[in-house]
C-alpha cells in the first residue's frame, strides 16, 4: 500500500498540478478557505498566512480579496475553532515546501480522529514520520503553523512539538493525515504519513493552572475592589486628647459651621474619661461654648419662623388672586348659560360649557375654603395673643427667656 502510494505520489508530480505558480489566485483561495494553508515552492514561504499565524490579526483585513480566515480562538479559555460547514466539502492543497511535499489524505475518508484535548494545551503529538526525517525538516514544516519552544524526537518515527501558544496547535491539527515525501525520493524510509494529536505535556498543564490561579486572584482583586467602592465610608477617626487639640476645639465650637464636628469631639472625650482635675477648667470652658450655640440656634429658629410666617402672607396674597379669577370665569360660564346666549349654542357646546361651569365651580370652591381656613387660623392666632393664653406663643416666649438665663451663667 506504501509503494503504491508512493507511485500515486510520484505521478502527480510529474502533472501541472505541482507546477502552478505559488501565486495563482485559485490554489490560495482554496488554501485560505482551509485555515490558511497556502502552496509554497520557495524558502522562507509560509504555509499558514500571517492573519493565521499572528494571534490578534485584524479580520476585516480578509474583506480587502474577499476571502474570509478562520479565526484561530484559544482553546485554553475553553474556545474551539467553528467547524467548517457542512454542505461545504473541506478540498486539502499539496503543500511544497523546501526540503519536502505534503499530500492531502482522500477527501473521502473520514477526518482523523483526535484525543481529548488536555486543558492548556500547546504540545502536539506527531506520528508517522519518514524514517530520514531530521529536526530540520519537522521544524521547517511545523514552524508555519507558529513559534516553536521545543522538539524532542525519537528514533521511533513520532517527536513531540511544543508551541508558544494555544492556538497554534489547532493549525498542527490540520496537518494530521497529510502523507509527508523527503524530496522526489521513491524510498519508504522518506515517506509516511503524517498523524497529528494533542498531547498530555505536563509543562503545559502547570502554565494552565499557575493561570488559572493568576486569573482567580485577578477576580478576588476585582470583587474587593467592587465592595471596598461600594461600603460606606467610615467616619474620621477622633484625635486623642490633649491641651494643643483643647485650644483648637474651643475655637471650633464658636464657628457655626465646624460647631457640629467639635461637638461630637467633645462628648467623645468626655465619655473617654478625659475630664481630670489638671483639665476640668478647659472642658468646663469648652461646656460653657456648647451653651452659648443655644442662644444661637434659638435666633436661628426665629429667623425661619418668620420666614414661614412672610411665606404664608405670601401664598394668602397669591391665594386670594387666584380666588379672584375663578370667580370671573365662574360668572362667564354663568352668562353663557342664560337664555340670551344659551340659545345659539349646539348640543355638544352646550355639554362642554355645563361641564366647564361645574369643574370651575368646584375649584372655587375648593380655594375659598382653603382661604377662609387660613383667615380663621388668623383669627384665632390675634384673639390668642390679646388674651396671652396662646400656648405656642408662650412656648416661645419660654424658649426664648430659658436661653437667655442659660447663656447669662457665668
Amino acid at each position: 500500500f506504501l509503494a503504491a502510494a508512493d507511485g500515486l505520489g510520484s505521478i502527480a508530480i510529474d502533472t501541472t498540478q505541482l507546477n502552478m505558480s505559488v501565486t495563482d489566485p485559485t490554489a490560495w483561495a482554496t488554501a485560505m478557505n482551509n485555515l490558511g494553508m497556502v502552496p509554497v515552492g520557495l524558502a522562507g514561504q509560509q504555509l499558514v498566512t500571517d492573519s493565521i499565524c499572528v494571534p490578534g490579526f485584524d479580520p476585516s483585513l480578509s474583506m480587502m480579496t474577499g476571502i474570509t480566515p478562520i479565526n484561530p480562538m484559544i482553546p485554553g479559555m475553553g474556545l474551539v475553532p467553528p467547524p467548517p460547514p457542512t454542505d461545504v466539502p473541506v478540498v486539502k492543497e499539496i503543500i511544497h515546501c523546501k526540503s519536502c511535499t505534503l499530500f492531502p489524505p482522500n477527501p473521502n475518508l473520514p477526518p482523523p480522529s483526535t484525543r481529548e484535548r488536555p486543558p492548556g494545551c500547546k504540545t502536539v503529538f506527531v506520528g508517522g514520520l519518514p524514517e530520514n526525517a531530521t529536526e530540520e525538516i519537522i521544524q521547517e514544516v511545523f514552524e508555519q503553523c507558529g513559534d516553536i519552544t521545543a522538539i524532542r524526537k525519537s528514533k521511533k518515527n513520532f517527536c513531540h512539538i511544543r508551541f508558544a501558544e494555544e492556538f497554534m496547535v489547532d493549525k498542527a491539527i490540520y496537518l494530521s493525515g497529510y502523507r509527508m515525501r523527503l524530496g522526489s525520493s521513491t524510498d519508504k524510509k522518506d515517506s509516511g504519513r503524517l498523524h497529528v494529536d494533542f498531547a498530555q505535556a505536563r509543562d503545559d498543564f502547570y502554565e494552565w493552572e499557575c493561570k488559572q490561579r493568576m486569573l482567580a486572584r485577578e477576580e478576588r482583586h476585582r470583587r474587593k475592589m467592587e465592595e471596598d467602592r461600594l461600603r460606606p465610608p467610615s467616619p474620621p477617626a477622633i484625635m486623642h486628647y490633649s491641651e494643643h487639640e483643647a485650644a483648637l476645639l474651643a475655637e471650633k465650637l464658636k464657628d457655626d459651621s465646624k460647631f457640629s464636628e467639635a461637638i461630637t469631639v467633645l462628648l467623645t472625650w468626655i465619655e473617654r474619661g478625659e475630664v481630670n482635675r489638671r483639665s476640668a477648667n478647659q472642658f468646663y470652658s469648652m461646656v460653657q461654648s456648647a451653651n452659648s450655640h443655644v442662644r444661637r440656634l434659638m435666633n436661628e429658629k426665629a429667623a425661619h419662623e418668620q420666614e414661614m410666617e412672610q411665606a404664608k402672607e405670601s401664598f394668602k396674597n397669591a391665594l386670594t388672586g387666584i380666588l379672584t379669577q375663578f370667580e370671573q370665569i365662574v360668572a362667564v360660564f354663568n352668562a353663557s348659560t342664560r337664555q340670551k346666549a344659551w340659545d345659539h349654542f349646539s348640543k355638544a357646546q352646550r355639554k362642554n360649557i355645563d361641564i366647564w361651569r361645574k369643574h370651575s365651580e368646584e375649584l372655587r370652591n375648593a380655594h375659598s375654603e382653603q382661604l377662609m381656613g387660613i383667615r380663621r387660623e388668623e383669627e384665632m392666632e390675634m384673639s390668642d395673643d390679646d388674651s396671652g393664653d396662646n400656648p405656642s406663643k408662650k412656648l416661645r416666649v419660654d424658649d426664648s427667656g430659658k436661653a437667655k438665663s442659660l447663656y447669662n451663667v457665668k
